[in-house]
């Protein structure tokens, strides 16, 4: 049985971009006939907010969009993380990272299509600094490493040359995403795991770590981005077409068709359920270019 999920961070009201992933990613598993569990990823203490994993927990059931099982919160999950977190350690594959963000940009400008610095290793072969708070990296060999993307198809990626070395655990003890994901989604027996494509470069980096700690890693299908008039991602600054904003204005069923049509899932951008989607659903069908939308003209 195929077992996907969704896996917000509550940081914030979700937007119409995180209902067209959470969408997507529960027509996957539901018309496979499979389960779909919820992972409130909320590692970052400064950031997350459980008034915002209540709403956004609201938010989907109001779309219609219901989980399997009780939802599993990563601030719960402390200890697991740093079992794995040694077993990377004792493979001697880990350093600690004293550079700041200052640093990175002074060794090398961000890459121009999304701000990514790649790491230069500055730290790989320091001398520890006891005392001196570090993040811990992991080391990544220089080499390709190929994968297949169940909606991008083929994909080539050097680690050291197209991310390098990587955080597992930040400087302020937070475990990292790399690591915490790698491990939820095992544990929780995810196999597939639909999101955006500007997680597409995280995936040969969670292989990566899958394959160090023995474990087999899910099948990652990527979809397009809903971006603005200004060719961004959508994301919480786009106040107009965050849920707070979309309920007040809209049916439930007015979001999910929408995002049907902008899908490709159906012709018009009549009002529709989720669960009328499900026998319908097609990955064939979903287009691979990302999708500008227009607030005011959406949901004319």
């Amino acid at each position: 049985m195929t077992r996907g999920r969704f896996a917000p961070s509550p940081t914030g009201r979700m937007h119409l971009g995180n209902v067209f992933s959470a969408l997507l990613s529960w027509l996957s598993a539901r018309s496979k006939g499979g389960e779909w569990l919820l992972r409130i990823e909320d590692i970052d203490p400064q950031r997350s907010r459980q008034e915002y994993a209540d709403l956004l927990m609201d938010d989907l059931l109001w779309l219609g969009l219901t989980w399997d099982g009780e939802p599993v919160y990563q601030h719960e999950r402390g200890d697991i993380y740093q079992h794995y977190y040694e077993r990377l350690r004792e493979k001697g594959l880990t350093y600690p990272c004293y550079c700041t963000r200052s640093d990175l940009l002074a060794t090398q400008a961000p890459h121009e299509s999304d701000g990514r610095v790649v790491y230069a290793g500055t730290c790989r072969h320091r001398e520890p600094q006891p005392g001196k708070p570090a993040a811990t990296r992991l080391m990544v060999p220089d080499e390709e490493r190929t994968f297949t993307d169940g909606h991008y198809s083929e994909q080539c990626v050097n680690l050291a040359q197209q991310v390098g070395d990587f955080i597992i655990r930040r400087k302020d003890g937070a475990w990292a995403y790399q690591l915490a994901v790698v491990v939820d989604d095992a544990l929780m027996g995810i196999d597939e795991v639909v999101r955006g494509r500007d997680l597409l470069l995280s995936s040969p980096q969670q292989i990566y770590v899958a394959e160090l700690l023995g474990f087999t890693p899910p099948q990652f299908i990527h979809l397009p981005l809903l971006c603005n008039g200004e060719g961004q991602r959508l994301s919480k600054r786009d106040r107009s077409l965050d849920m707070g904003v979309l309920r007040e204005r809209h049916e439930a069923a007015q979001i999910i068709g929408r995002l049907a049509w902008l899908a490709g899932l159906q012709e018009q951008p009549a009002p529709t359920k989720a669960t009328d989607l499900v026998a319908r659903f097609s990955w064939d069908k979903v287009g691979c270019s990302d999708i500008t939308v227009d607030a005011e003209a959406l949901f004319c």
